[in-house]
């Protein structure tokens, strides 16, 4: 009974260990991150990334440094705004893991454009993301995402647990 309860102990203890880190990865990478993009602040969006930041586009078939994608981050929110768009991005969650120093993280996420008549469209994706601790703080070192032929849609986005 006695191993039945220390075992128990264990458990426990490392089942709040890692959300712990899933807290500070919250507050340190996702929550800027999702309104650094939602407000197309492209500089803040990559001050999120390690600058060892390796960024595979995987529908396009591109990887990217990290100035490489700050370009191409810069340059997709000057033509969201040329166009009189915005852009909302929502991201959840179908498996974290952390110890503490890396994580990996794999979602769904939904960006939903809207045009200045205010009609909106919602695309679908799955993400994964491996992050690190650099000097005491989360970056993401691996972004990669795919829309999987638009096979992903709102129920599955919704069956994956918000952050």
């Amino acid at each position: 009974m006695r191993y039945v309860f220390s075992i128990f102990l264990l458990v426990t203890s490392l089942c709040c260990v890692a959300q712990d880190f899933q807290k500070e990865i919250n507050e340190q990478v996702w929550k800027p991150f999702i309104s650094a993009f939602n407000n197309q602040d492209a500089r803040g969006f990559l001050s999120v990334h390690s600058k060892d930041v390796v960024r595979a586009v995987r529908d396009s078939k591109e990887i990217l440094s990290w100035s490489e994608y700050l370009t191409q981050q810069e340059e997709s929110n000057k033509r969201t705004l040329e166009d009189g768009m915005s852009v909302t991005l929502d991201l959840h969650f179908s498996e974290r893991i952390a110890n503490a120093n890396t994580a990996i993280e794999v979602g769904i996420y939904r960006t939903t454009l809207t045009n200045k008549t205010g009609k909106s469209k919602s695309f679908y994706g799955r993400f994964h993301v491996v992050l690190r601790k650099e000097n005491g703080i989360w970056k993401i070192l691996v972004d990669t995402d795919s829309s999987e032929g638009n096979t992903i849609d709102a129920e599955e986005f919704d069956a994956a647990k918000p952050m």
